[in-house]
């Protein structure tokens, strides 16, 4: 029973570390581009839901819709007016732009909210759990998964079954030839970060109920999310969900051991998935 609580709450967990990397599967599967300023766009997204909460006196899940359509126009003018000077360049130059949007939104935290540790309060249903046969479940940690299982659907139909999607598709193919048919591939890479951002504001608001962040964490939510990315497969939806479920079962089984062990078996089974299969367990087709 033991061994099933902790597989299960490691399965719980990867849903969370799916939420963090749906953004970075979808950016990379639509234009190829690593944003190494990801897990610190999620952190910066949890304080937009604390600032929105705190000012306005609201509960959080009223603060993140009020922050979803922020977050989306912040999203695709970071991409509009930015980063589209860089795709088209060699891959160090978005690498780099990345990075120095990492160093100015830690050090802008720093400045706005501090150094403290900060949470998103939710109330009595943190602490709820769930009997299901013999095994206390949280109730947050199953609405988590619940939630990744939803966003990465929704992505999906997205991706596959709308126009938009075709467009995305057609861009990531090549974003040379989509421009005979008229589409225009900038456009399209800036509504696609727009919805990366959507996502990027789900996983900030479970991360910041789930846990404590500062301005420091984003580089650990960077690492999980682009771990369970490659594990799943570069630009896999359904990898990406698979990916942070093998992430979070790893990291569980190490901390049943010991608990200084937890992030070292994740990176562990990383390495070792990545040397049997060098593309992820479910890579993109081309």
């Amino acid at each position: 029973m033991t061994t099933l609580n902790t597989i299960v709450q490691g399965v719980l967990l990867g849903g969370l570390y799916a939420l963090y990397a749906a953004g970075l599967s979808l950016i990379f599967g639509v234009m190829r581009l690593v944003n190494l300023a990801h897990g610190d766009f999620i952190v910066l997204a949890a304080y937009v839901i604390l600032a929105l909460s705190s000012a306005f006196f609201i509960h959080p899940v009223f603060a993140l819709l009020i922050a979803l359509p922020f977050l989306f126009a912040l999203g695709w003018a970071l991409q509009r007016v930015i980063l589209n000077r860089t795709v088209e360049e060699n891959f160090l130059v978005p690498l780099l732009v990345t990075f120095g949007l990492q160093i100015i939104i830690q050090n802008g935290l720093l400045i706005g909210f501090s150094a403290d540790s900060q949470r998103l309060s939710l109330g009595a249903i943190e602490t709820l759990s769930l009997s299901i046969g013999g095994l206390n479940v949280g109730v947050m940690p199953l609405i988590t998964f619940a939630a990744a299982v939803a966003v990465i659907g929704a992505l999906s139909v997205l991706f596959y079954y709308t126009a938009l999607g075709r467009k995305l598709r057609a861009t990531s193919d090549s974003a040379t030839f989509v421009q005979i048919v008229g589409i225009n591939p900038r456009a399209v890479f800036a509504i696609a970060m727009g919805i990366a951002f959507l996502v990027i504001a789900i996983a900030a608001f479970f991360m910041g109920v789930r846990s404590n962040f500062d301005p420091s964490v984003g580089p650990a939510r960077l690492l999980y999310a682009f771990e369970a990315v490659v594990i799943g497969g570069l630009g896999s939806l359904w990898g990406t969900l698979a990916g942070g479920v093998i992430l979070g079962v790893a990291q569980g089984i190490g901390a049943a051991i010991n608990p200084q062990y937890q992030i070292l078996f994740g990176h562990i089974v990383f390495i070792l998935i990545i040397l049997v299969r060098p593309r992820g367990l479910f890579p993109k087709q081309s």
